[in-house]
């Protein structure tokens, strides 16, 4: 996990990729690292998930590829085959735990409990996902969970965007920050890789 920490800690914003077409992977992977963003959280939400992760691992070696919305153990391990470097969950799994822990995978399971956050805690996970944050109090909820868990960082994702991810961000336990904002589904639909890049520069200058 201290790779993870330390490249997360430099970067700041995960953006989270729902790819239905995977030849959108490549000119996709392209517009992350012409944004200063260098990294990549793939969701399998999508049948093309595990094909997208392998192309831009295998065609980017300077962007971070991991997987996101890992929800079973089957999806880890197709998600780690596919050569993903770390696993986001939006719930906590012992199964997937347990996996990446014995091939040390990073992984960030996603908490809204201090109970959740203690059975991460049970397998040495430093980074937790907050999800839905802007649901469930944001940053203050994070801040009454850190006086709490002190060794711990979090990644809130869901209801972040560029109008509050300073205050999210200003919060020394915020590790980084995971949004859609910067991909959204239309911008894939209609190719405009351009407009991912440019708004990946702007989330860049705001966290940096």
């Amino acid at each position: 996990m201290a790779e993870f920490v330390e490249r997360m800690k430099g970067i700041r914003i995960c953006p989270v990729l729902v790819i239905e077409d995977k030849n959108d992977a490549i000119p996709l992977g392209k517009a992350l690292l012409e944004g200063k963003l260098p990294v990549a959280e793939v969701t399998f939400r999508t049948a093309a998930a595990k094909e997208a992760i392998a192309l831009m691992v295998k065609e980017y070696p300077d962007l971070y590829v991991g997987a996101g919305t890992v929800i079973t153990l089957q999806q880890c391990k197709d998600a780690v085959e596919a050569g993903a470097k770390f696993i986001v969950s939006p719930s906590f799994s012992h199964e997937v735990a347990a996996f990446c822990r014995e091939r040390e995978i990073p992984y960030c399971p996603g908490v809204l409990t201090p109970t959740e956050i203690s059975m991460a805690m049970s397998y040495d996970i430093p980074v937790v996902k907050f999800f839905p944050a802007g649901q469930f109090g944001g940053v203050q909820t994070i801040k009454s969970y850190a006086a709490v868990f002190q060794n711990l960082y979090f990644m809130p994702t869901g209801g972040v965007n560029l109008q509050n991810i300073g205050e999210y961000l200003s919060f020394s336990k915020v590790l980084c920050v995971g949004g859609t904002w910067l991909c959204k589904k239309e911008f894939l639909e209609t190719k405009d890789f351009a407009l991912i890049t440019k708004n990946c520069l702007e989330a860049y200058e705001l966290s940096h």
